[in-house]
């Protein structure tokens, strides 16, 4: 496809849904336009509603058609460009890896609400059973994958996927949050947080000018 793709995303230092696409996007290889909407502004309503009816970003733009949600958009992507690694080539490793996504997409409210992202600060703060449930749960998770699936690379199906793109904003809250991890967790998050992507994104989080109080806990 030559037509356009337009992603339209929120701070990059706080904007965890916006990360997962954009992510994925750029370790494929993608060329896309970017517009990056500022949370917490008294036009941010209005202006993502220019993008997408459901006022909420990410929001995928690719000539007609327009993409909300973070796995919406995944999805997309893989059948748009399926000459990409989106997902992986193995049907059983597939589709644990759309199952894990789909955890993530739904779940684990306890450790969002008590860990926001915040890519600029390191943050002490004390967790209840819930959010150490929720984090058990992710560290579970990633074993599992990388021990039936991680043979081929770092990552959670050995190479990149879409699944790491889902799974690459937890890894900064533990980073932030200082969450202590065992030696297989602690190797997949290194490798996450060194892939070209993600130091990118950091880049750019770390030069933006927004700041918004209730993402700054510390």
């Amino acid at each position: 496809m030559t037509t356009e793709l337009h992603l339209v995303i929120a701070n990059k230092a706080y904007s965890s849904w916006s990360m997962r696409p954009w992510l994925a996007m750029t370790a494929n290889g993608l060329t896309f336009r970017e517009t990056v909407v500022p949370l917490g502004q008294d036009d941010t309503a209005a202006a993502i509603r220019k993008y997408s009816a459901a006022g909420k970003v990410p929001v995928l733009l690719h000539g007609g058609i327009t993409v909300w949600d973070s796995l919406a958009i995944l999805e997309y992507l893989a059948e748009s460009f399926y000459d990409k690694q989106w997902w992986p080539t193995d049907p059983h490793a597939r589709a644990v890896a759309r199952a894990v996504s789909a955890e993530m997409h739904s779940g684990f409210m306890a450790l969002r609400q008590s860990m926001p992202m915040n890519l600029r600060k390191t943050i002490s703060i004390a967790r209840n059973s819930e959010v150490d449930e929720n984090i058990a749960r992710v560290c579970q998770i990633w074993r599992e994958c990388r021990q039936k699936f991680g043979a081929g690379g770092p990552f959670l199906f050995g190479a990149f996927s879409n699944a790491d793109a889902m799974y690459a904003p937890v890894v900064t809250r533990f980073k932030t949050y200082g969450v202590d991890l065992d030696g297989e967790c602690k190797a997949y998050s290194d490798a996450v947080l060194a892939h070209p992507a993600v130091k990118a994104w950091y880049t750019a989080a770390a030069k933006e000018p927004w700041v918004i109080a209730k993402y700054e806990l510390g």
